[in-house]
């Protein structure tokens, strides 16, 4: 691993072109910290074009919130290693249901189940926007196509 200097833009400065160049691969690490920290349903965005919020949203979910504490902490220290600082940080870890992580090209937001199903922020994207979740089988609409071809599928 290079070294890499660490990069703390201010909310209102742009984003250095150094790190939005690895907007993927800082979102392919984040989610991967989730799953080794055993976070719920995590889903990836890529709301590129779509938002001049973030190129990338993480939505997931702790099932408490010492759970929500860990996957936090990780997380920013995993940001850390790749030499970069939250812009904004929102939500006290261990006592908040929600807390959310701005790093500028990608927004990670971590929820208890209960706020999760309350807010649904998952909704706010296209499902075609959706790159990576964890949990496949859970909130996929079956697509109307499919759905006609296999009705018309001979039955074993």
């Amino acid at each position: 691993m290079t070294d890499i200097p660490e990069i703390t833009p201010a909310q209102d400065e742009p984003i250095p072109a150094e790190v939005r160049d690895r907007a993927y691969d800082l979102a392919q690490i984040c989610v991967q910290v989730c799953q080794e920290k055993k976070a719920e349903d995590i889903i990836l965005f890529d709301v590129q074009g779509k938002t001049i919020l973030a190129d990338y949203f993480i939505v997931c979910s702790g099932n408490s919130r010492p759970h929500i504490r860990a996957l936090t902490e990780h997380l920013r220290t995993a940001m850390l290693e790749q030499g970069l600082r939250p812009r904004g940080l929102d939500g006290v870890p261990g006592s908040s249901q929600w807390v959310v992580l701005d790093y500028g090209v990608l927004i990670i937001h971590i929820l208890d189940n209960a706020a999760r199903e309350f807010y649904r922020l998952e909704e706010l994207w296209d499902d075609r926007k959706i790159i990576f979740r964890s949990n496949p089988e859970q909130g996929q609409a079956p697509k109307a196509a499919d759905d006609a071809e296999s009705a018309s599928q001979p039955q074993g």
